[in-house]
């Protein structure tokens, strides 16, 4: 088996339910309701490796699922099916990402450290170089839902490259900012490139993705359309914007709406078929390819609807709670209440029961 990789992502999907309100949500979520939601799925199968001390670029159209795969490499969010492998420390680097509005940029680089495991002495020892890098003035000690969208990556970038991770998630970071600041950031990119540093870079920006890249992956509309020399996918990635640019408004229209149904009606089980026969006839001899290609797709993930056994729980729980309720407000032991239930179709009997534990004055 091959060690030498950073990161690998194997047949990761993510997929959105579409709820109109938070009642629908929560009956979905405890499975009270046989409706079906609509479903978006922001990737569809996605595999690729980042190998160790190696940059790689994430281009596509808004919305195409570069920020989701991101996030999921970094922990932020859990994928539906697949695995995710990272070996490391991982540190992203979004506007505002991680950033608690309420509180100052001070509070907001110590709470960072510490989520990053930094010790208190070793972040007073980062302190001064990370409040020079950001270069905020005196917005350090104003809460961060005052600073712009500039000043939110400056104190972003700055805390995530002094922590000093083994992996850098750089999430369109450097779309905001002055020249100043963005070369400064291009300099301390290219300082951990030299460090051996492996990196993943998500930009709009191709003069910034060629710079900086060892290779790049095209996601297209939830897939991986393309993965490569840097060179070679921008190129491709160029001619296509090219050509969309020349369609008709309408043609553009249709090419988007058509894309994104395919999003919509993504079937889940048919890839995991397709995936099935595939290593089937890689591998036809061995006779439990089915059962380790569900172990692969759902063994690392979790589910984000309530299983059977957990309804029943929280149902349980519900029942005693709703009885300690009542028996608290009989004024009667639990003692009593089992043995004589009718205190509680009766509580005005409380009056009257001189056995009572409580009165009413």
């Amino acid at each position: 088996m091959d060690n030498s990789y950073k990161i690998k992502v194997q047949n990761v999907t993510k997929e959105y339910d579409l709820y109109k309100t938070q009642s629908e949500k929560l009956r979905s979520f405890f499975s009270l309701s046989n409706s079906k939601v609509p479903h978006f799925w922001s990737l569809m199968g996605i595999s690729l490796e980042v190998k160790s001390g190696e940059t790689l670029g994430l281009i596509g159209v808004n919305g195409s699922g570069k920020s989701t795969l991101s996030n999921i490499i970094s922990g932020i969010i859990p994928q539906t099916t697949g695995t995710v492998e990272v070996k490391g420390d991982t540190s992203i680097i979004a506007i505002g990402a991680g950033l608690r509005g309420n509180l100052t940029g001070v509070e907001n680089i110590r709470l960072k450290a510490l989520m990053q495991g930094l010790t208190n002495p070793e972040i007073d020892a980062l302190m001064d170089d990370i409040v020079a890098f950001a270069d905020i003035g005196d917005f350090l000690y104003q809460p961060v839902k005052s600073y712009s969208s500039g000043m939110k990556s400056r104190l972003g970038f700055a805390i995530a490259v002094h922590v000093n991770p083994d992996i850098l998630i750089i999430d369109e970071a450097l779309s905001v900012g002055d020249d100043t600041f963005y070369q400064k950031c291009v300099d301390k990119i290219a300082e951990f490139k030299d460090l051996g540093k492996t990196i993943v870079f998500v930009s709009h920006s191709l003069k910034q993705v060629e710079i900086l890249c060892d290779r790049v992956a095209w996601i297209h509309y939830g897939s991986l359309k393309a993965l490569g020399p840097t060179e070679e996918i921008v190129q491709d990635y160029r001619d296509f914007t090219k050509w969309f640019k020349k369609q008709t408004k309408k043609e553009k229209k249709h090419f988007q709406r058509t894309m994104k149904e395919g999003q919509k009606s993504f079937d889940i089980d048919a890839y995991q078929a397709q995936v099935t026969k595939e290593r089937q006839a890689a591998t036809p001899d061995d006779p439990h390819v089915a059962d380790q290609v569900k172990k692969d797709f759902y063994g690392s993930v979790i589910s984000e609807k309530m299983s059977w056994r957990n309804r029943i729980l929280t149902g349980v729980a519900i029942v005693a709670m709703l009885f300690a309720c009542v028996v608290n407000i009989s004024g009667h032991s639990v003692s009593d209440v089992i043995s004589n239930p009718a205190h509680i179709v009766h509580p005005e009997t409380v009056l009257h029961d001189p056995n009572a534990t409580s009165s009413v004055k």
